[in-house]
């Protein structure tokens, strides 16, 4: 039994009609997989992933964050399921597929994931979907989740040795309402440690950036602190786009391999990180998109970039992440001048994140009474995104093995990911893995703001040659 954090429990609260908290990956695999031994391999290997085997057991009166307890009857017939494409079986008919699967909320009476074998599609391939709630897993968490099944033979490993850890009994209802009152209790104290803590680090947050000032008193606060001077940040509006505001409940997902060498030599013809040519590449095929639907703003787009707070050695329990904003240099209609501008505010976000990690999520999280967070949650959702959306755009590049895996035998040859929009971040997220010499990603739109999600992916394809072209261009 472990209960929810406050951050968790904040991906369980924004969720609407239209805001969707599910993570998950579309897997292309060589070969047509068995339902019974993807079964048969799950049930050996369960016990020891605890964010499969655990649902969600609320506070009475919702006075605190929900627990985690063991699901005793898992019921793999519902969480493992199949479909089939209709012929010809291709890319787009899969796509599509899986935009319905992942606008789907999942049930909150069972633990919190579902897996899906997509048959039909042609070459001999098949797909595999795995989505798993926001709640359960982070990055990190859901690469757990995804090792669960992968192999690094076609010869699926024996079952994982030694006894899983035992799981505490979960708390009766009466005990659960007395540390709920107890925690509540103590709640003001925890929110004035919390504003004090964000002073120096207001510049950092979402929408209290923008408000004239907050960097001049930010960087007051960490020189009386004793931190320092740490490296600014733009304190950039977003401006409008058509994939910006609320969004509709309703997906498009599209998906592309780029080839990783090729993105190696632009890294080293112009002497950046694989991040910078991936984050330029994204500007490149936005700033296409636009200019053929609407026109490019005059200024950067600003980019919602997840980033990872776990420490060294920290459990993996729970979700340990923030969200830092960029300037994402659309506006620029040089690539290699773009490029440059993604390197630097890139580098800057770096600097001030190594210097004192952006914890402001979680800890603005926990500041907040349980029992007032998912009416204040939702509500907040709805206003920002309604009148001055912080971020147009979510980017994320994880890195991957970069050797095949299998799946019950079957080759992996693809792994895309597929992830989350809000009213808040916009109506694109833009995530990349990179495995076994590939980039592998994947594109979740507004099915109402950008009906076709593949133009974004094939222009993703065109940014990278532009960039390649110009690395020709100087030599090596």
């Amino acid at each position: 039994m472990a209960q929810l954090t406050a951050l968790d429990a904040q991906f369980l609260h924004f969720e609407t009609a239209t805001n969707v908290a599910n993570i998950a990956g579309l897997a292309i695999l060589d070969g047509d997989l068995n339902r019974s031994d993807l079964q048969a391999l799950l049930e050996q290997r369960l016990p020891h992933v605890a964010a499969l085997r655990r649902k969600l057991a609320p506070v009475p009166l919702g006075l605190d964050h929900p627990y985690w307890i063991r699901e005793d009857d898992l019921d793999l017939d519902y969480h493992v399921r199949e479909i089939g494409l209709p012929p010809p079986g291709d890319d787009r008919q899969l796509a599509e597929q899986v935009s319905r699967l992942h606008a789907r909320r999942l049930d909150r009476g069972r633990p919190l994931w579902e897996i899906y074998l997509i048959h039909g599609l042609g070459d001999g391939r098949m797909g595999l979907y795995t989505k798993i709630h926001h709640a359960a897993v982070d990055g990190v968490g859901g690469a757990d989740v995804l090792a669960a099944l992968l192999d690094l033979s076609p010869t699926p490993a024996p079952p994982p040795e030694g006894e899983p850890e035992p799981d505490e009994p979960a708390p009766s209802r009466t005990a659960m309402v007395g540390r709920a009152l107890t925690r509540l209790a103590a709640n003001p104290a925890q929110a004035v440690r919390f504003a004090a803590r964000a002073v120096p680090h207001l510049d950092e947050i979402p929408v209290v950036s923008k408000v004239p000032g907050v960097e001049l008193v930010s960087g007051l606060a960490r020189r009386v602190a004793g931190a320092g001077d740490a490296p600014g940040l733009p304190a950039l509006p977003a401006p409008r786009t058509p994939f910006s505001g609320p969004i509709s409940a309703h997906r498009r997902f599209a998906f592309v391999s780029l080839p990783l060498e090729e993105i190696k030599e632009v890294r080293k013809a112009f002497g950046v990180t694989v991040n910078d040519v991936v984050m330029a590449v994204c500007a490149g095929a936005l700033r296409q998109w636009l200019a053929a639907h609407g026109g490019v703003p005059d200024r950067p787009l600003v980019a919602g970039v997840p980033f990872s707070v776990r420490e060294v050695g920290e459990a993996r329990r729970g979700n340990q992440v923030t969200i830092m904003t960029a300037p994402l240099a659309v506006d620029v209609e040089d690539p290699v001048q773009r490029l440059e501008e993604v390197r630097v505010s890139m580098q800057r976000i770096k600097d001030r994140f190594s210097l004192a990690p952006a914890r402001w999520l979680r800890e603005f999280s926990e500041s907040m009474p349980a029992a007032l967070m998912g009416l204040a949650s939702r509500s907040a959702f709805g206003l920002v995104g309604q009148t001055s959306p912080p971020i147009n755009v979510a980017i994320s590049n994880v890195p991957g093995p970069q050797f095949p895996l299998y799946v019950c035998g079957a080759r992996l040859l693809t792994h895309y990911p597929v992830s989350v929009i809000t009213d808040v971040s916009g109506g694109v997220n833009i995530t990349c893995f990179s495995y076994d010499g590939s980039l592998d990603v994947g594109v979740v739109t507004d099915r109402t703001m950008i009906p076709d999600a593949w133009e974004i992916t094939g222009r993703l394809r065109d940014a990278l040659d532009e960039l390649r072209n110009e690395a020709f261009r100087i030599g090596p």
